[in-house]
């Protein structure tokens, strides 16, 4: 019975199933998104920018030398040591002085690496005979790339979850922490409650132990009577507030702006000072919630509920947060992978389109979109990455050459999770096994020395999901009227 299940399994789903379509939506919404969050560039020359709109990908080709473009296979591209990438083309549409002129807005930006196997890909439309025909072999699963002719995989990072509290116990006191994420861009932001009941607040780009309470005031909630009201009626939350309040000497939101501002930016004017706080406010602090004034009060109450928890944890009302416990956890696979480096790559291209704009307007030469667009621009830096495994924010290791010693550890290669923690330090408890890996993880496979339990395998039978779009799921909670936790 259990053979027969698993025969029914992998006739419909394939073990490197979470790379190929984790890639797929990449390439689907993933370039896309990156490219709508740019919309328009605008340049340093007066009455010229550039609106950017639709990006679309071809199927995978290469420039030969005598000229022209010719299409090409995996196996082409193994044997020539090339790489197995696809054309990028997106819509760039000139303004002048706000007016249209739309001569050539189809331009060609570089070119994207290729998942064997992928929607892309020629092979996951091919027949066995076919893949035979094309010097390949049928059973080969894909999942990886073809970069200068070597096969190469990107492993999936284990991180922990983005955008959700968790609250610890440690030697300062009780921390309760979220990793605020918002289009790439990842925030710490910190609620301590110390052994003496005082909350403080950290956050990027501040100094230290801010007053938790300096912070409330300056979001909106500027009388004591306010700040009460928003927390429960917790008598232990409302002692902890209590002392909060007595103890900050700062009574009024002018007096926590102007303390506050004085810390940030010392011996600034005050103009500097007080949009300097306004602009961390708005793009440091909980940035997932949103980065304009009008998510202020959000931001409030999400501190708010924060304190809480971690007042609570201190009282021995709340349990701790599990770290490792796998529901705090996500795995970073090709696609996601993918989605950070082209954001980069792409935020360099549109730098770059500013300075060749500049440079022309400089020489008085005649502003074409085509020749603004240097391919290369992009391509190096994918390819950079690819090739060495030297990913974005100083991660190495992302991308590995394909094991081939047997079939096993092919499989075993593409099906791999590694942990950013460092393999110096011990790191007993994030290399133990636990209990939610049951049916995630397998309990075997794993190295020994300094990489024990850092690199793990996936089970054969496991999969990790796609994601999916916020805002769905807060349409979803909408028709169930659960809509308090973001209003």
């Amino acid at each position: 019975m259990r053979t027969i299940l698993l025969d029914s399994y992998f006739r419909t789903n394939s073990l490197v199933k979470q790379q190929l379509d984790s890639y797929n939506r990449f390439v689907d919404v993933g370039m896309q998104t990156v490219v709508n969050r740019v919309k328009k560039i605008e340049t340093n020359v007066e009455g010229f920018e550039l609106q950017i709109g639709k990006i679309r990908v071809e199927p995978p080709r290469f420039y030969e030398v005598k000229g022209g473009y010719k299409q090409i296979t995996p196996s082409e591209a193994r044997l020539r040591n090339i790489t197995y990438a696809a054309p990028l083309f997106l819509d760039v549409v000139p303004l002048f002085n706000g007016i249209e002129r739309p001569t050539y807005s189809d331009v060609f930006i570089g070119e994207i690496p290729v998942m064997v196997k992928s929607k892309l890909c020629y092979l996951s439309h091919m027949t066995d005979d076919e893949l035979v025909e094309a010097g390949e072999d049928p059973e080969d699963p894909g999942g990886y790339f073809i970069i200068n002719g070597s096969e190469r995989v990107l492993v999936g990072i284990e991180d922990l979850v983005p955008n959700k509290i968790m609250t610890t116990a440690e030697t300062t006191g009780t921390v309760a922490k979220v990793f605020s994420t918002r289009y790439g861009f990842r925030a710490r932001c910190v609620v301590t409650r110390t052994k003496d009941g005082v909350l403080k607040l950290e956050f990027p780009a501040t100094p230290p132990d801010i007053s938790f309470i300096q912070i409330l005031r300056i979001l909106g909630l500027e009388k004591d009577e306010d700040i009460l009201k928003a927390f429960s009626d917790d008598l232990i939350i409302q002692n902890d507030i209590l002392l909060n309040l007595e103890n900050e000497a700062c009574k009024t939101r002018e007096e926590a702006l102007q303390t506050l501002s004085k810390r940030i930016s010392p011996g600034q004017p005050e103009e500097f000072r007080l949009s300097r706080l306004d602009n961390l406010m708005e793009t440091y602090l909980l940035p997932h919630l949103g980065v304009d004034k009008d998510a202020r009060s959000k931001k409030s109450y999400y501190l708010i509920r924060m304190a809480q928890r971690a007042i609570r944890v201190a009282n021995k009302k709340l349990k701790p947060d599990d770290k490792d416990h796998y529901a705090n956890k996500r795995v970073k696979l090709a696609g996601n992978l993918m989605d950070e480096l082209f954001r980069y790559a792409f935020q360099f291209l549109t730098k770059d389109i500013v300075y060749q704009a500049s440079r022309a307007d400089a020489r008085g030469r005649k502003l074409q979109v085509h020749t603004l667009v240097r391919q290369d621009t992009l391509v190096d830096r994918i390819r950079y990455a690819m090739a060495t495994g030297n990913w974005i924010a100083g991660q190495t290791g992302v991308s590995q050459l394909l094991d081939r010693t047997s079939n096993l550890a092919t499989m075993s290669h593409l099906r791999r999770v590694i942990s950013p923690l460092s393999k110096k330090h011990p790191h007993f408890k994030a290399r133990d096994l636990h209990g939610t890996h049951w049916g995630k993880l397998c309990p075997s496979e794993t190295p020994e020395g300094p990489s024990c339990s850092l690199v793990k395998n996936l089970a054969i039978l496991a999969q990790v999901t796609k994601g999916t779009p916020e805002d769905e799921v807060k349409d979803l909670l909408n028709k169930f009227g659960i809509e308090r936790e973001w209003k």
